[in-house]
């Protein structure tokens, strides 16, 4: 039997997804909304680094562990709530509730009554919401977008997400040297609400959901599946070192600026920002990348972990500086990839839950690897907070190589292929 020669997929024009109404509505509600993420991150830690204790690491860390503890205690109903509701409607409601808990923070702060506890108890509430809300945001793409335009619409969400990053971290260090903390976290609760007014104003017509799954049993069902795909399990594999281990710049960027070269909030914020062009650049070119591949995931991987290592030597500012943009673009390349590919191997009733457990592993490492960093930079120094992610992704990089060369195959296939269901049409660029 002869078999049809494979034709490689044309690139995707790299705004292609912002044709879509709901999507676009989506893409800028989101970039307004990541632009007060970004200040928040860079004023709490700062509020628990500097004013709330005398440069605790360790306290830091706990922040951070506190806020993603509950994906690894809830993330897996999260991804259950997700397939079980419409998921525009979901997202709704826990952006309103995010926009609570962050005008809490704010207000304590303003109003000069803050305490640790009142941090670690808000960064767990956040976290139980995230647990829901992240999964559904992540799955709610291929709702937007149709199947081909997928890797566009990850990488879009990235270029706003690291697009936002480049902004919100050096206006957060700038207004902390001038204002104080409080005016950068009561900005990031007014900065939910665009992201809020575009899901309301999207039109549900033009959204393709994915089949809602009723009845009892879909958290197990979600785990049998991924334990039957060895290739989702080498990719959240993948993810949980690089975001456990290699992620943790809130906290390594933070001892750095202050401990090893003696700098303050500003140049504190100019680090994230700097991170940023790495990383935005990254989403870019994953936005033209037609299907995503092993190859590209562990090539960025490794790129990553010598980055990181030159990261983690480098004698002066200005030099630590310039190596965060490699540093931020192979990231941002592994996990753009990685989102892509299990979005795109996954079977639309199934999304919700696998993408639940995969953002479980990816961010419910967190409360593992935060305060072992934390403790670690406490211990034996800022420099080995970044090391000890070098050194974890390259063991992740050696054993992604075993499984690929074992297998012989460098793609990763859709569910479609998988289940032997013809591939959609591929869209034609003009009209994208």
């Amino acid at each position: 039997m002869t078999q049809t020669p494979t034709i490689a997929p044309a690139r995707t024009p790299m705004f292609a997804s912002l044709r879509l109404r709901n999507y676009r509505l989506f893409f800028w509600g989101g970039l307004i909304s990541n632009i007060g993420t970004w200040m928040a991150r860079i004023a709490q830690t700062w509020l628990v680094l500097m004013i709330l204790t005398d440069h605790s690491a360790s306290a830091v860390g706990y922040v951070t562990g506190l806020q993603f503890l509950p994906m690894v205690l809830f993330g897996a109903w999260g991804g259950a709530v997700a397939d079980r509701f419409p998921k525009r409607i979901i997202l709704v409601w826990t952006q309103v509730l995010l926009a609570l808990n962050a005008a809490t923070l704010a207000l304590l702060v303003v109003f000069n009554v803050t305490e640790l506890w009142h941090v670690y108890v808000l960064a767990f509430l956040q976290g139980v919401v995230t647990a829901v809300d992240n999964p559904t945001r992540q799955a709610f793409a291929s709702e937007m977008v149709p199947p081909e335009l997928l890797p566009n619409a990850v990488g879009l969400n990235s270029t706003s997400f690291n697009g936002a990053r480049l902004v919100g971290p050096a206006v957060a260090g700038l207004m902390i040297a001038v204002a104080g903390v409080g005016p950068s976290l009561l900005i990031n609760a007014f900065t939910f609400i665009p992201v809020i007014l575009a899901l309301l104003a999207m039109d549900p017509s033009q959204l393709t959901p994915a089949p809602i799954r009723r009845g009892r049993g879909s958290v197990r069902e979600g785990i049998r599946y991924v334990a039957g795909r060895p290739d989702i399990q080498l990719v959240m594999f993948i993810v949980f070192m690089l975001g456990t281990f290699g992620m943790n710049f809130q906290i390594t960027n933070a001892l750095m600026a202050t401990e090893v070269y003696g700098k303050g909030a500003d140049a504190y914020g100019i680090l994230g920002s700097i991170m940023a062009v790495g990383s935005l650049t990254a989403a870019l070119m994953a936005a033209r990348r037609p299907r995503p591949r092993l190859s590209t995931m562990l090539g960025a991987l490794m790129g990553f972990a010598i980055a990181t290592f030159a990261l983690a030597l480098a004698p002066t500012y200005e030099l630590f500086a310039i190596l965060l943009i490699p540093v931020g673009l192979t990231a941002l390349t592994v996990m753009t990839t990685a989102n892509a590919s299990v979005q795109l191997t996954t079977e639309p009733v199934m999304r919700g839950r696998v993408m639940a457990l995969y953002m479980m592993i990816f961010l419910g490492g967190t409360p593992l690897g935060a305060p072992m960093i934390g403790w670690i930079g406490d211990a034996w120094g800022a420099r080995w907070t970044v090391l000890i992610g070098a050194i974890a992704t390259a063991l992740a990089f050696m054993v992604g190589m075993f499984f690929a060369l074992q297998r012989n195959d460098w793609r990763l296939p859709s569910w479609r292929e998988l289940r032997g269901v013809p591939e959609p049409a591929q869209l034609d660029p003009e009209e994208a």
